[in-house]
């Protein structure tokens, strides 16, 4: 009895995740209090970041709200930080959270138009590099007026559109909500040929448009959180911050263009897949049948969804309110006008964000546990210290690094507050201030992109329900972006340490484009 009921524990415990994954994260949960309190809380903080990112790697044997949860709430448990810190920490990121409850699911309601439209320019683009360059290119433009997670939610609307079109037409299943991830009708060599190399084509597609979001998304005050914090600071409109992220941002942007175009020209780290002609073929008469069978009802529904989308767009390129109210308002205007009433149905657009929203809440206990702890303490004094010629370097790059492992929009704030201190204090002139305040959104948004957790929309990404239908795991998602991950790290290096200071120069000539922060604080 006692045997059967220890198999039953164990195979009750995470489910039908590897033995040795659990077994590891026993041992996580055993040694952390221990380390904690008998060696070093600082210690056992950094060893808590290194599991909780163990976890992520590990997405695709267990989802990692499951252990990382078990990692946070220990960590409350033996101090490693408190519950009102964690609220805290909730409760200023609540933006984030609610983008990702309703904006996701307002682009359910959109799927049809999108699936529309996409299709249409993934069957007319016949050049693979031309399709990926257009799907980074339009999410960088994207990302800087809209949200990297809004943008990367539509092209993970799409891809899954794609992927259930051609899948369930292939195995014979009618139902277009059928279970996608069953691939026992792909029996025979030719179509397991297939499937695989229409999963590669996906990949790379999903991995040039999140590229895409870093690269945008970096540009502008509204195209990440943490440069709005950046911008409010350094006292920045939106043309200011423009103009001053400019001599680092536009030659990055160049950079990772060209990146794009030859990894996808010589099949370089998992690029350069086309698009099988089996599948092309079957997106087609999908399109065709589409297109003819389409009522007026269904037409209108198009044309309401389009329109849907314009009022998306300048909503949030306006600000009219906060991006989660703006989702909200989309989901109720589709819903509305596009005949969706059934309880049920509204409730499956929210079955993509909501476990997402979950480990976003656990990671802002790691967050929590990190400011306890002050583990970056050291390195922010450190950089502080250096002397001015280095400073811009060192804060570039310790940005990025901390950001590959951690929060951006926290490592971001932590830094520009005491850049901004420093600066208040006398310690920091106006000019070097202002080009530390550079540094540190670049740092952020750009090295960032090596790790799944460095970006968020990577981290959506990577916890989708897509991800492990064309296998995207974690391993493999760094894989793909350490040439952007080289070329966009060194080439924002080179341009915060070598073009800053010109253009700092120039601007500060031009007193309507560069406003002294003494004449706004």
């Amino acid at each position: 009895m006692e045997t059967t009921l220890r198999s039953a524990l164990v195979e009750n415990f995470l489910g039908p995740s590897p033995r040795w994954y659990k077994l590891s994260i026993i041992v996580f949960l055993f040694v952390n209090p221990l380390i904690f309190f008998l060696v070093s809380p600082f210690v056992a903080g950094w060893l808590l970041v290194i599991e909780f990112i163990f976890t992520l790697a590990m997405a695709l044997k267990c989802y990692p709200l499951l252990p990382g949860g078990l990692l946070a709430i220990e960590a409350v448990a033996i101090g490693m930080t408190h519950p009102a810190h964690v609220a805290d920490e909730i409760a200023h990121n609540l933006d984030v959270l609610l983008l990702l409850v309703f904006m996701v699911a307002g682009i359910y309601f959109m799927k049809q138009l999108l699936l529309s439209v996409f299709t249409k320019l993934l069957l007319n683009i016949h050049s693979k590099m031309r399709l990926s360059l257009a799907f980074c290119v339009a999410a960088a433009l994207l990302s800087a007026f809209l949200d990297a997670l809004t943008v990367i939610a539509v092209v993970i609307s799409v891809a899954t559109g794609f992927y259930s079109i051609y899948h369930n037409v292939t195995s014979n299943q009618a139902d277009s909500d059928g279970n996608i991830s069953d691939v026992s009708g792909f029996s025979s060599n030719e179509r397991k040929q297939t499937l695989e190399q229409f999963r590669a084509f996906l990949r790379s597609l999903l991995m040039q448009a999140g590229v895409g979001t870093a690269l945008g998304g970096v540009m502008t005050m509204v195209g990440e959180p943490q440069n709005l914090i950046i911008a409010k600071s350094a006292g920045w409109g939106f043309i200011d911050f423009f103009l001053r992220m400019a001599p680092v941002t536009l030659p990055v942007l160049a950079c990772g263009l060209l990146v794009c175009l030859l990894v996808e020209r010589f099949h370089l780290f998992g690029y350069g897949t086309s698009l099988p002609e089996p599948v092309r073929e079957v997106l087609k008469a999908f399109d065709r049948k589409a297109s003819a069978g389409r009522s007026k009802q269904e037409q209108l529904k198009l044309v309401l969804q389009a329109l849907i989308g314009v009022w998306l767009v300048l909503a949030l390129a306006f600000h009219l309110a906060e991006v989660g109210l703006i989702g909200l308002s989309v989901i109720i205007l589709t819903t509305s006008l596009c005949g969706v009433t059934d309880e049920h149905a509204i409730g499956k657009a929210f079955q993509e964000a909501l476990p997402f929203t979950a480990l976003l809440t656990v990671f802002f206990t790691v967050v929590a546990v990190i400011i306890d702890q002050h583990l970056f303490s050291p390195v922010i004094q450190y950089v502080l210290q250096a002397s001015p010629a280095s400073q811009l370097s060192l804060f570039y790059l310790f940005n990025g690094l901390l950001s590959s492992v951690s929060d951006n929009v926290f490592v971001g704030t932590v830094y520009i507050n005491e850049a901004r201190a420093a600066f208040e204090s006398g310690a920091l002139p106006l000019e070097q201030f202002e080009m530390l305040a550079v540094a540190i959104n670049t740092g952020t948004n750009l090295p960032s992109v090596a790790t799944p957790n460095g970006q968020a929309a990577f981290l959506f990404l990577l916890t989708s329900a897509l991800a492990p239908l064309v296998h995207l795991s974690y391993g493999r998602m760094v894989w793909m972006a350490l040439p952007y991950t080289v070329v966009l790290t060194t080439a924002g290096l080179l341009c915060v340490q070598f073009t800053l200071v010109p253009m700092t120069d120039l601007l500060a000539q031009w007193h309507w484009l560069a406003q002294p922060l003494n004449d706004q604080h």
